[in-house]
């Protein structure tokens, strides 16, 4: 039960910006691109034997940034088709269901951990494949973020 005013929540704050959007639909944003969501994605990769930690922010507009664990900082641009693809994932009701999920501790030795967060709802997983398979959506959204900012 409480993953649904969850996820209305998640919903309703991500498409609140968008309602003016058909006022000024002759106008296309910059790019031509709508906001991925209304608020950044961050995700968080930690652990692995020499502990790891990059943390990569994606702005509204697809514009990301890694930092690694020694501060170095990495730029760029999601794809159209990325930006679309985080559309999708941004507002999938399951990201919410992943989040409210009790998950047991892992008794893994450096695994990854992964922790994301779109809006209100954070969500994550450590990746250890024996143990437990990751949560789908939040997987996917790891998956695309990992592999489009490198």
């Amino acid at each position: 039960m409480r993953a649904t005013p969850v996820a209305a929540t998640l919903l309703a704050a991500l498409l609140t910006p968008l309602a003016g959007c058909a006022q000024n639909a002759a106008t296309p944003a910059s790019g031509g691109a709508a906001p991925a969501t209304a608020v950044p994605v961050v995700l968080t990769k930690s652990g692995g034997i020499v502990g790891l930690k990059d943390t990569v922010t994606v702005q509204p507009d697809g514009r990301w940034t890694r930092v690694d664990r020694a501060g170095t900082s990495h730029t760029g641009r999601l794809s159209d088709a990325d930006l679309d693809r985080l559309r999708q994932l941004a507002t999938d009701s399951r990201l919410a269901a992943e989040a409210a999920a009790t998950v047991p501790a892992t008794m893994c030795a450096d695994a990854f951990s992964y922790r994301l967060t779109v809006g209100p709802t954070t969500t994550g997983y450590v990746d250890c494949p024996p143990q437990a398979t990751p949560p789908p959506a939040t997987a996917a959204v790891v998956d695309l973020l990992t592999r489009a900012t490198g």
